[in-house]
Formats: C-alpha cells, sequence, structure tokens
C-alpha cells in the first residue's frame, strides 16, 4: 500500500480493487449481524404522520409560491450556474496543477476540517459543490415572497435538515477520511460503526437513540450529583435536597433552585470543577435543589398546576419547616423559570409574594412569542398528534423530545455522532455534559398538553389572566420582587431576544445580562475556568437590540455579576444548620433516588416511599 502522504495527496491511486474486496467482505460479516439483531425484534414503530403530512404541506405551498414567480426563478439558477462555471474552471486549473491548494477559511465548516478536502482537486470539487449548491438553495428559498411565518420557518428548517444530511462528509464514498481508514482498517471501522448502530438500535427505549458519550463512563451520585446532602423531603413529583453547608455562617435566606423537569438537575451539579450548587454552596448560601420524579403512566393526571403545588409551592412550606426562613432567593432554570414566574405570579396574588425575595432566571422564556426552531414541531396538527401518542400511554417519551433538541443542531448532535460511531466505528468519549444531555425523562400527558398549548401555541403567560391555576389568574406584571435574567447568546433552546421580552412583563427592578455561548455551557460557567464571558446593561430599553448596542462586555463568569446582584437580598449571617435539622427529617442522602431512574435502565426506576411519609 501506499504511504499514507501520497495516498492523500492522490486518494484514487490505491487499488480500488483492494477497496472492492474489503466492501464485500464487510457486507458477507455483517449480514450475520443484522440477521441477530432483526430475529430479535418483534415490534416496529410507525412515521411520525402528522408531522410528515405538515412538512409535505408547508413544502406544497413554497412550490406553489416558487412557481409563480418564474423570472425569479430563472435568475436565481442563472447565478447558480455562473458560479457554479466559475467552480468547474477553478477545479479544473488545481486538477491539472495549474493552481496552489486553496487558503483555509477564516472561519473553516468542522465538517471538512481533514487536510484532504482542501488539496485533493477531488475532494476539494466535491465540497466546493456541495456548499455552492447549499448555499444557492438556501438563498432560493429564504427569497421567496409570500410565505407566512410559520410556514417559511418550516420550509427553511426542513431544507437545512436535508441539506446537513447530504453532506458528502456523511458518506463513505466521498468522505476522504472515512475512505482512507477504510482501507487502512481493511473495513474493521464499518465492522464496529455497524455493531455500534445495532446496539443503539437494541438499547432501548428510543427507537434509535444515537450515543454521544460513553453511558457507563458515570454513575449518578457516585461521578456526578456528588454534593453532600440529604433529601429532606418527598412527594409523587419532587424530592427536595438541602446541601450540607461548608462554611460556619450562612445567609439567613435559603436559595431554592427549581431546575427544567424536561431533564434532571445535576446540570447544575456534575462534578467539583464545574457544579453550581458546589459554587453556591460555598458563597455561604444555604441551598435547596427540586428534584424532579421521571414519570411513568402512573403520572399522566398530574397537570401544570400540580407541578406549581407539589413542585416549588410544597418545597417554600418544607424549606421554612428547614430552617424557620418563610422567605427564600429562588432560581429557575429553562422551564424551572417559567415555573417560577407561574408560582411568583400566583404568591402575589394571594398576598405572598415576598416569598419569593429574589427570582433569577437562567435561559427562561415567559414570552414564548418566538420559540426559535423548535417551533417547527409545534402547530395544532402536531400538538394534537403528540396528545393522542401521550394520552394512550399517560406520558411523552422522553426519546421524542431528546431527539427533537438534537435535531435543532443536527451537525453537532446527529451527523458527528453518525461518522463517528457507525463510519469509523469508534466509542464515544466520557463527557459529563453529554451523559447528562442523554439521561432522558418522561412527560406526564396532562402537564406536557397543558405547557404546549398555552404556552408555545397561544403564547398565553405574557398575558395578564391568560392562564388560570389553582382557580387563581396568573399575572406576571403584578410580580413586584426583584427579578435576574441571565441568558445565553447562542442558545438555540430559549432565544435570548425573546427572553428579554420576559424580562420587560416584570415590574419590579429587573437586571438583564447575556452570557456567551450556549444554553448549557454559556448557563454552568465557573468562574476559575474563565471561559465565558457576560454583557451588561443597567438599562432595559425596549428591544433586545438596543440593549445590546448599549451593553458592557466583561471576561469574567455571569456567576460574578449574579452574587454581587443578589447580596442585598440574602438578609444577615446565621449559624449554618444540619440539613433537615433534625435525623428524622433526613429521608435519604443527596442525590436521592428520582434523579437515578435511566430510561435506557427500568432497574434504576425503583424508588420507594420513604417509611417517614407514608
Amino acid at each position: 500500500m501506499t504511504d499514507k502522504k501520497s495516498s492523500m495527496s492522490d486518494l484514487f491511486g490505491y487499488d480500488m480493487r483492494a477497496l472492492s474486496g474489503i466492501l464485500t467482505e464487510v457486507n458477507e460479516k455483517s449480514q450475520k449481524l443484522v440477521q441477530a439483531f432483526v430475529e430479535k425484534q418483534h415490534q416496529s414503530s410507525g412515521i411520525d404522520q402528522a408531522g410528515a403530512a405538515e412538512v409535505s404541506k408547508s413544502f406544497q405551498e413554497l412550490t406553489a409560491k416558487l412557481m409563480a414567480d418564474p423570472n425569479k426563478l430563472f435568475d436565481s439558477q442563472m447565478n447558480y450556474w455562473q458560479d457554479y462555471w466559475g467552480l468547474l474552471q477553478k477545479s479544473s486549473l488545481q486538477l491539472l496543477g495549474g493552481v496552489s491548494a486553496q487558503e483555509p477559511e477564516k472561519k473553516p465548516d468542522k465538517r471538512f476540517r481533514h487536510e484532504a478536502w482542501r488539496t485533493n482537486p477531488m475532494f476539494n470539487f466535491i465540497k466546493e459543490s456541495y456548499l455552492l449548491t447549499s448555499k444557492a438553495i438556501r438563498k432560493a428559498v429564504e427569497d421567496i415572497q409570500g410565505l407566512d411565518d410559520k410556514t417559511r420557518q418550516k420550509v427553511e428548517f426542513y431544507t437545512g435538515q436535508y441539506l446537513d444530511a447530504i453532506a458528502p462528509s456523511n458518506f463513505l464514498g466521498t468522505n476522504p477520511e472515512l475512505l482512507q481508514l477504510t482501507l487502512e482498517s481493511r473495513g474493521e471501522n464499518l465492522l464496529k460503526g455497524l455493531k455500534n448502530l445495532l446496539e443503539d438500535l437494541d438499547r432501548g427505549p428510543c427507537q434509535l437513540q444515537i450515543q454521544m458519550t460513553d453511558m457507563d463512563a458515570f454513575e449518578v451520585g457516585k461521578d456526578l450529583a456528588i454534593s453532600p446532602g440529604k433529601v429532606i423531603f418527598q412527594n409523587d413529583l419532587i424530592e427536595l435536597i438541602q446541601y450540607a453547608p461548608t462554611t460556619e455562617e450562612v445567609h439567613d435566606r435559603p436559595l431554592m433552585i427549581i431546575p427544567p423537569w424536561i431533564n434532571k438537575y445535576y446540570i447544575l451539579d456534575l462534578r467539583e470543577q464545574n457544579s453550581m450548587v458546589r459554587w453556591m454552596v460555598e458563597q455561604g448560601y444555604t441551598v435547596f435543589m427540586v428534584s424532579w420524579a421521571n414519570p411513568d403512566e402512573a403520572h399522566r393526571d398530574k397537570g401544570f398546576e400540580d407541578y406549581m403545588l407539589e413542585g416549588p409551592v410544597t418545597a417554600l412550606q418544607e424549606i421554612e419547616r428547614a430552617t424557620g426562613q418563610r422567605e427564600v432567593n429562588a432560581i429557575g432554570y429553562c422551564m424551572g423559570g417559567t415555573l417560577l414566574a407561574c408560582t411568583t405570579a400566583y404568591l402575589t396574588a394571594q398576598g405572598e409574594g415576598d416569598r419569593i425575595h429574589s427570582g433569577t432566571y437562567m435561559a427562561s422564556l415567559i414570552d414564548f412569542s418566538d420559540p426559535g426552531d423548535i417551533g417547527v414541531f409545534l402547530d395544532e396538527t402536531q400538538v394534537a398528534a403528540f396528545e393522542e401518542t401521550m394520552n394512550a400511554q399517560g406520558y411523552l417519551d422522553g426519546c421524542a423530545m431528546s431527539n427533537s433538541f438534537s435535531m435543532l443542531r443536527a451537525n453537532d448532535l446527529v451527523w458527528a455522532y453518525v461518522i463517528n460511531n457507525y463510519l469509523k466505528g469508534a466509542t464515544p468519549v466520557p463527557f459529563d455534559i453529554l451523559f447528562w444531555n442523554s439521561d432522558a425523562t418522561n412527560m406526564p400527558a396532562k402537564m406536557h398538553s397543558f405547557y404546549l398549548r398555552n404556552m408555545y401555541l397561544h403564547n398565553r403567560l405574557r398575558e395578564p389572566g391568560g392562564i388560570t391555576l389553582d382557580n387563581v389568574p396568573i399575572d406576571i406584571g403584578k410580580i413586584k420582587s426583584p427579578a435576574y435574567f441571565i441568558s445565553t447568546r447562542e442558545d438555540h433552546i430559549a432565544l435570548w431576544q425573546t427572553t428579554y421580552k420576559g424580562a420587560l412583563l416584570h415590574t419590579g427592578d429587573v437586571r438583564f445580562v447575556l452570557g456567551a455561548s450556549g444554553h448549557v455551557a454559556g448557563i454552568v460557567n465557573p468562574p476559575p475556568r474563565k471561559k465565558y464571558g457576560h454583557w451588561t446593561n443597567d438599562d432595559l430599553p425596549g428591544s433586545a437590540a438596543e440593549w445590546l448596542d448599549n451593553a458592557e462586555a466583561h471576561q469574567s463568569s455571569w456567576w460574578l455579576d449574579w452574587v454581587k446582584w443578589n447580596a442585598p437580598y440574602t438578609g444577615g449571617k446565621v449559624p449554618a444548620k444540619v440539613p433537615g435539622g433534625k435525623k428524622a427529617d433526613q429521608l435519604d442522602n443527596a442525590p436521592g433516588c428520582f434523579v437515578t431512574n435511566r430510561l435506557d435502565r427500568p432497574e434504576t426506576g425503583v424508588c420507594y416511599m420513604p417509611n417517614a411519609l407514608l
């Protein structure tokens, strides 16, 4: 075999008969693996017909608008062919040695990082042809006039999904790195990749959930969620954890954290070096964490107001019992922030708004007018289909939500792992955040239906009395407690421009801060790492764009800004207390049993109610 350097300078100089023989051998071996897998299968899942019908309808409308303006279509085609002709000329010169290899792009596409995509004339042409065609298609779709906003969002999103899927980097025959690896390993990478695929198909409960990390590399309570503390309360929906203090004195007002129930809370308590819980405890806070149950069919009738009443409202009562303090500083993350706003408005309407002395909203939507690309999955037809599925089994499978969010960043969260796991045959590396991301949770049918319809479909939370919880009209505008909003600039789940609109709904003192990076990395940003900065602006103008235009950049973590902001609301210092106060109130060691329930391991789902609660 030619050496690596020469093979990559002229990839098709390899003995292609050898490659054909390797692929034939892989095919013969793979037949046995596939047959073994098929024999184990007894059920198959259908395609989401409602979603497919909506996509088809949107593209039919796109086609009609496109054909209604043939002159524009002709101009678009002519511009494309002119650019393509220029590419053919440039590629021909490079193939003949008339031009040197192209200079690296200023912001290179991660899919084409391998040197051969630039230096090999054939693969450079494949790459550039794909990028040119993708750009032309995207522009043609974006330039179509007359589409309503919802239809435009759908066609642009699914056009992007299609273009991402057909990238030459995703296929063995057009990816020079994969071809080289296949030749050098004699197809062993493809056999390993097929095994990885079959294992992902067989693992359950998802029809297919690509492994992003080694799911055996961590154990919750041993490697992750290791901050010491006690479970001091449990009901059907929550375990309330009180963390052990690390300082002799603590702030008088406790800190209550409400994480999203779409994921598990330990994203805020990963390992020592990136645990927000640990850091908050070190700042002298008595930290309480709501740990949500991973629901099943028994939770089908739990509604959104149950999540409020059995969640933060009950937690406030238990915190007062444990500490004697009726007021807390509260933090809500993502959906937990939406629930925090509802809870604060609910308490305010009953004359108890002071119980939430200050509220912090981390990447939280209150106004849902622009939820971002997740909106493509949410219209009347698709929500009705969700409800039909949820009502049949009592909950929405966590796999459905996980896969939907992965589609929002398909190149990073789908295709990169298809290449790594199935075509390279590699094993994903251990990564705590991706382990958490893959540790999916279910959604109770009644609660999730209310959430999708009232928040995403109709945006009722922003309207005074738009929703009613426990017979109390919810009015965000009546919240008077100080509020701190932290959002992140690259968030694809809760767009910062939309979370900014939620900040404007509050009438108390409000501080809005914008962090760098995305929905998770920008929030879980420990100061010692000095990784992501933030922007601040003491004013709160009417638009997010105006806010950013006058914002000041800082290199430090937003955590430091939050501590400074929250300082006036902490109360005096008091002696630190043992979690729960009395041993009888210590039901279990942190992290408790709710958080260890994994969908891919049903045996972890057993979580007995302590005798103290029976």
